[in-house]
């Protein structure tokens, strides 16, 4: 939703904009959900494409790309290849990818943009049956340090309230 967010505004500034979400680089079920369907090592390793998500998107819109980019790849709903057609980027436009656990895996992002829940805040706001993604979050902050990562970090253990940092400065 930030994400929309964010492009909503951008055309005002003189920016298109276009949203690709992670989720729809995730891989098919047979390999995503191989360890059944609650595993947080699975959610961590084994749910998106990186791969797929660079050659399909960040790579055609970046140095010497084609300029065009695949929106989605896989229907998660429909568990099978989403048969999109390639989009071109508009002129001067921003992508902004959105999605979860996306640093640490060499994808080429110009800016980066850490949305930063502590851990007791997760535990509060996470849905009883989306809890056992918990642990993958927990590694994830753990083995990546995300916020340390990233050039901006929104503090969102409050969403009504955020907080962004800057360069390591309170904006």
């Amino acid at each position: 939703m930030l994400a929309q967010a964010v492009a909503a505004l951008l055309p005002a500034r003189g920016r298109a904009a276009v949203v690709v979400p992670a989720s729809g680089f995730y891989r098919p079920a047979s390999l995503r959900l191989e360890h059944g369907r609650t595993d947080p090592d699975a959610r961590y390793t084994d749910w998106l494409d990186a791969g797929a998500l660079a050659r399909e998107v960040l790579d055609p819109l970046g140095p010497g790309g084609s300029g065009e980019y695949l929106p989605v790849l896989w229907d998660v709903d429909r568990d099978r290849a989403a048969r999109a057609d390639r989009q071109p980027m508009p002129p001067d436009g921003v992508l902004l990818v959105a999605g979860a656990l996306l640093q640490g895996l060499g994808l080429a992002f110009d800016v980066v943009v850490h949305l930063r829940m502590s851990p007791a805040a997760r535990r509060r706001r996470t849905p009883d049956g989306d809890a056992w993604e918990l642990p993958a979050f927990d590694r994830y902050d753990a083995e990546v340090d995300p916020a340390a990562l990233a050039d901006a970090v929104v503090l969102a253990d409050h969403p009504e309230k955020p907080a962004l940092i800057v360069a390591g400065r309170l904006a």
